[in-house]
């Protein structure tokens, strides 16, 4: 397997990944919607095309071995279940199952799909595993569940092997949301003191570099054909360990004051924002297992040596 077509290749994923296969001798075609000044520059071929429009899919799909479906409509926080549902479904679910069909009917092997560990939930008691039942909560995570679905009838009815990896948040070097804000404040002259000295919950994350591994592991194992994985660090953090540890990285002097969550989250309430603050505080952790144990995998980096490439 040596030819690789990625959808997102000019994101934050699809961008280390890029450069990775590439330095491994991977022949690597990026396909998107319109041009980017962010793929890397040995991207071996690029595809622009509009999916609203006949395309010659014979073009796109011919020699490649796998399809990585990185692109999608992005998570939007403090989002209802029905907002945007629509939309979602647009990208995340209806373009997803088309671009599948279409790698089945050229004759490409495998199907990667970047999905979301929110099909599993956005919190819990006991770390998710591949056997839950998913419990989608928002629109995104919704759109992402019905296209691991449909992916998986197509998969039924064709020769095409599919690959789904639920991942927890992806750090790293320009990473967007929430963790790129977080960068932002650890870069800027003066920090003011947090107020989560008291978050003592269990959050999985996942750096880059690891997931990128896992990614290109999956492409290539026997035992990853038609199932689903989820993916983290397995060392989980709790806020305030996170916090630390960019602290650190960055070599800053950071103030946690031990304000009660339960103060917090009445704080929260009074500004409509009770839900995004019990999920912030909340505990989230996976379990690996089976990607230790079916594939062999193992990450690659710890949490501090992804931290220190950031600063």
């Amino acid at each position: 397997m040596k030819r690789v077509l990625i959808t997102g290749a000019s994101g934050f994923i699809g961008r280390s990944l890029s450069i990775e296969l590439l330095n491994r001798g991977y022949i690597v075609t990026a396909l998107m919607r319109k041009k980017s000044n962010l793929l890397p520059v040995d991207v071996n071929q690029i595809i622009v095309c509009d999916f609203n429009y006949k395309i010659d899919y014979s073009l796109i799909f011919k020699d490649i071995d796998c399809l990585i479906h990185l692109a999608g409509r992005a998570h939007i926080v403090d989002q209802s279940v029905k907002f945007n549902l629509a939309k979602f479904r647009e990208i995340n679910t209806c373009l997803t199952l088309k671009l599948a069909k279409k790698a089945a009917e050229f004759g490409v092997g495998r199907f990667l799909f970047l999905s979301s560990i929110g099909v599993n939930g956005n919190q819990n008691n006991k770390p998710f595993s591949e056997t839950d039942i998913p419990n989608p909560q928002d629109s995104y995570a919704i759109s992402k569940y019905e296209a691991e679905k449909g992916l998986f009838r197509i998969s039924e009815d064709t020769q095409l092997k599919i690959v789904i990896i639920r991942p927890p948040l992806v750090y790293g070097a320009n990473a967007p949301g929430n963790f790129g804000r977080l960068v932002d404040f650890f870069s800027a002259e003066f920090l003011l003191p947090l107020p989560f000295g008291a978050v003592n919950n269990k959050r999985s994350l996942v750096a880059i570099d690891n997931l990128v591994d896992f990614i290109i592991t999956c492409m290539v194992h026997k035992n990853a054909e038609n199932e689903v994985f989820l993916i983290s660090d397995n060392k989980d953090v709790s806020t305030m360990q996170l916090l630390n540890k960019m602290a650190k990285a960055f070599d800053r002097r950071l103030v946690l004051l031990p304000i009660p969550i339960k103060f917090m989250i009445l704080l929260a309430g009074l500004i409509g924002k009770k839900k995004d603050a019990i999920r912030l505080f909340s505990s989230l952790q996976v379990d690996i297992s089976k990607a230790q144990k079916n594939l062999n995998w193992q990450p690659k980096v710890t949490m501090d040596e992804q931290l220190s490439k950031i600063s």
